[in-house]
């Protein structure tokens, strides 16, 4: 059987039949027809619609929604305050790379379109046909920005079409760059950023100019939606949107191979970061935030207002640790109160988030959550929350003794194992010397206040321990008693009523009937002691009380009083009894500290203030404090008898102001001899009085005086140079004892001395210019009179001249410095 094939042509190439010229025409009619009923569709709508359309101009006025900024007086950033992080940049500081980015993700024909990409329009528009379904394709920048800052974001066609209308508009009136500057800076980031700026600081920590080129294309990829493709939320969607926007920027020629491959390769690095604080001034922070808004209400926290405080940033650093190291001093000395907490060691790191009890344990100022890991015969081993260990050795456990009550400690330790058990979770924290030592959160609590006495501006201010530990700032709003703080003003008082340095008073016990009270009133010294026949000078050095009572009762209350209200104290807080002369009164340390200007700045009375300018988001300073002054070239030398009886009519103190008034010259309010006279008792102090732990600063310029109430509920120091004054306080916020041997000389004066040590670092010693009028003679201090031949052992003491004391019967010696041998001086009171 054979088979034979069949050869057969092959096909020839069929044409594609074209359409009938009839379908094409009827086609290209619809076309047409569509178009002009689009057309009439939109001229229809922009009738109806324009009118109701915002005008664009208000864009060029808007004013974006920028937090409230607290820096100090040299510009470091204490704290901000608004819900919206936003930090406003202009469009010349925007990295060209930054804006490729967004335009690579967003609209990469930004520049070359009316502000409406028809293009992306008909995608939209093909895409609602073929499934029915709206989308958000063809929304361009411009559309963004008019829908940001005027319209809704609902999926409407009213919407769009107003949207549409208004992009056009706004193209029409702007400029490309001005456009994309409001979108870079209104745009929505995640977190609480509005606009790159703020995006930038909150997800990488740095300004946008030090982004990479991925963490540009991290921030592009946002826009799009900020919960979705957030680099915390979502970092694996973050990752893939990041890279797909790198693509682009390729595929768009905006970057090349090279340096699309590293930042593809490129690991992501965000994490949330909060705006860093320069400096920590928390307490004045919030001074500052409670004043605006009583000042402009909401729009404090949304107006972009800058605040410039009159904080110097070194010197609050300095408030800040010397505050705390002092309540860590005494909170060693009273004992160890016991760990936070007790955990089960083997339960806590055998699970793998069994640390995470750290983290719900509260850190506060330089404390550092840690759990016990082990102990050695005189050290320990903790751990902290990132599973670092740290060594604690004995010289930072030894203080640890068992607190039993605030005059009581259990036994010295001899071990670590006495203190601490494994699985305590306690405070440490670093020491200056590399180590680290067991701490605590300290009960009692303190304060400093710093001013410059030339105008009141408060320079360093701290209310507590720890703000977020206690919100209560006490250095303005606590009002404790002052204790023998207030001293020198009764003394000042004695001197303008005709008393003497020398003048002598009878340290001996005393007692006041009184048949309103149930026992009688006996006052003593501190200790218990007398000194009997004591001069005004050794009575405030050693803060003799029974001196100070009789001396107030020699000169009067109502004229004490009076003197008082002179430096700025409320005359109506004031108690009108003898135990004013012992510090019954209630002042905050802001209040006290400004009374000490007086004798500061050589007798001139000024108030404190803490705010310098403040400017709006545009830079301009539209606020400044312009504070009365001491005026240094003048030579007044009177007393301005008109701001003394302005200040003894009122009632209200010297409150802080946050800005000073009008500039003007402070009025006098003391006279220069009073001042000098006072400063030099006050330096005696120091010198070898309750005050002399502040001589190890090695100057001849500070002044002060402690000041213990009674059962030392408080301790205060109230210390001046001529550059600042500054009061350091210590005590529980529920009035309670602060212990045995807790005087401000032992509470409050090492805050005082560790501060003004910093403060005064490098500046020269100025001691006070005498006076004319003031002479220093000879006097027999058994006496306080005149020295004469007969005279041992007789010192030398200063007077003003109507004031020098008589000579004693029958002595006959010249007075130095042509002071007068007669006197009108009051008799020595006994």
């Amino acid at each position: 059987m054979t088979s034979t094939t069949q050869n057969t042509p092959s096909a020839a190439p069929v044409k594609p039949s074209r359409p009938p010229r009839r379908l094409v025409r009827i086609a290209l009619y619809a076309l047409l027809g569509a178009v002009a009923l689009a057309v009439l569709g939109l001229a229809v709508a922009y009738i109806y619609i324009a009118p109701t359309l915002p005008p664009v101009s208000t864009l060029q006025d808007f004013e974006l929604q920028v937090p409230l900024r607290v820096y100090t007086r040299d510009e470091k950033l204490i704290a901000e305050f608004g819900d919206k992080k936003r930090t406003p940049i202009d469009y010349k500081d925007v990295p060209d790379l930054m804006i490729k980015a967004i335009l690579a993700a967003e609209d990469d024909r930004f520049f070359h379109h009316p502000g409406v990409d028809y293009q992306g329009i008909l995608r939209a528009a093909l895409n609602l046909a073929r499934t029915g379904e709206k989308s958000q394709g063809g929304s361009t920048i411009t559309m963004q920005v008019a829908r940001n800052f005027f319209l809704s974001s609902e999926k409407t066609y009213l919407r769009k079409v107003s949207e549409i209308m208004l992009s056009l508009k706004i193209e029409h009136e702007l400029t490309k760059q001005q456009i994309l500057e409001l979108y870079l800076n209104k745009i929505y980031l995640g977190n609480r950023a509005y606009g790159i700026g703020a995006a930038a600081q909150v997800y990488y920590g740095i300004p946008v100019s030090q982004l990479s080129l991925a963490q540009m294309a991290m921030i592009a990829g946002l826009p799009k939606a900020p919960s979705r493709y957030n680099p915390i939320a979502g970092p694996d969607r973050a990752l893939t949107r990041r890279n797909y926007i790198i693509d682009r920027m390729l595929q768009l020629g905006y970057i090349d191979q090279t340096s699309h491959d590293q930042a593809i390769a490129t690991p992501d690095t965000a994490s949330l970061h909060q705006l860093n604080s320069e400096v920590e001034a928390t307490y004045v922070a919030e001074m500052v935030r409670a004043t605006l808004v009583s000042m402009y209400e909401d729009k404090a926290y949304t107006s972009g207002y800058r605040v410039y405080t009159t904080l110097d940033s070194r010197l609050q650093n300095a408030a800040t640790a010397a505050l705390r190291n002092a309540l860590y001093d005494y909170d060693r000395r009273h004992g160890y109160r016991g760990p936070v907490q007790h955990q089960n060691l083997q339960t806590l790191l055998g699970s793998a988030d069994g640390l995470a009890v750290l983290n719900n344990i509260p850190q506060y100022a330089d404390q550092i959550p840690a759990i016990v890991i082990g102990l050695a015969d005189q050290s320990a081993t903790v751990m902290l929350r990132n599973r670092s260990q740290v060594d604690l050795p004995w010289d930072g456990l030894n203080w640890a003794r068992q607190y039993i009550n605030d005059n009581a400690l259990g036994p010295e330790l001899q071990t670590a194992s006495e203190a601490l058990k494994i699985g305590d979770i306690v405070y440490v924290r670093p020491t200056q010397g590399g180590s680290w030592a067991l701490t605590q959160i300290p009960e009692v609590e303190g304060a400093l206040v710093s001013l410059n006495p030339n105008n009141g501006a408060i320079v360093a201010l701290s209310g507590g321990f720890d703000f977020f530990h206690s919100k209560f700032n006490r250095a303005a709003q606590a009002e404790r008693q002052p204790g023998s703080s207030i001293k020198p003003f009764i003394y000042s008082a004695a001197l303008a009523k005709g008393l003497t340095t020398a003048t002598v008073i009878n340290d001996a016990p005393i007692v006041f009937d009184d048949p309103s009270l149930e026992n009688a009133w006996r006052p003593e010294n501190y200790g218990g002691e007398f000194g009997g026949a004591t001069r005004l000078r050794v009575a405030l050095m050693h803060s003799r009380n029974l001196v100070s009572i009789r001396v107030l009762q020699a000169i009067g209350i109502d004229y004490a009083i009076r003197h008082l209200a002179r430096f700025g104290f409320d005359a109506a807080k004031l108690p009108r009894n003898l135990s004013l002369a012992l510090g019954n009164a209630s002042m905050t340390p802001l209040e006290l500290a400004a009374g000490y200007t007086v004798f500061a700045n050589g007798g001139y009375r000024v108030k404190p203030f803490f705010i310098t300018r403040i400017t709006d988001l545009s830079g301009k300073t539209f606020l400044t404090t312009n504070p009365t002054t001491v005026c240094r070239s003048c030579t007044d030398t009177e007393l301005d008898e008109a701001s003394i009886t302005a200040s003894t009519a009122s009632d209200n103190g010297d409150k802080a102001s946050p800005t000073a008034p009008a500039p003007a010259r402070a009025p006098r309010v003391l006279a220069a001899d009073n001042v000098y006279l006072m400063t030099s008792m006050m330096q005696d102090v120091i010198r070898g009085g309750t005050g002399r732990r502040a001589s190890q600063l090695g100057r001849n310029d500070i002044a002060g005086k402690t000041g213990t109430t009674n059962d030392q509920n408080d301790a205060w120091f109230a210390g001046f140079s001529p550059d600042y004054v500054t009061v350091s306080w210590v005590g529980f916020d529920k009035v309670r004892p602060l212990g045995n041997s807790e005087t401000g000389g032992q509470a409050a004066l090492p805050m005082w001395i560790d501060y003004m040590r910093a403060a005064l670092s490098g500046l020269p010693d100025r001691p006070l210019t005498r006076p004319a009028n003031v002479v220093s003679v000879r006097i027999d201090p058994e006496t306080g009179l005149l020295a004469g031949p007969q005279t041992r052992n007789g010192i030398f003491e200063m007077f003003i001249k109507d004031t020098v004391p008589k000579q004693r019967a029958g002595d006959s010696a010249p007075a130095r410095d042509g002071g007068s041998q007669s006197s009108d001086a009051p008799e020595q009171l006994f």
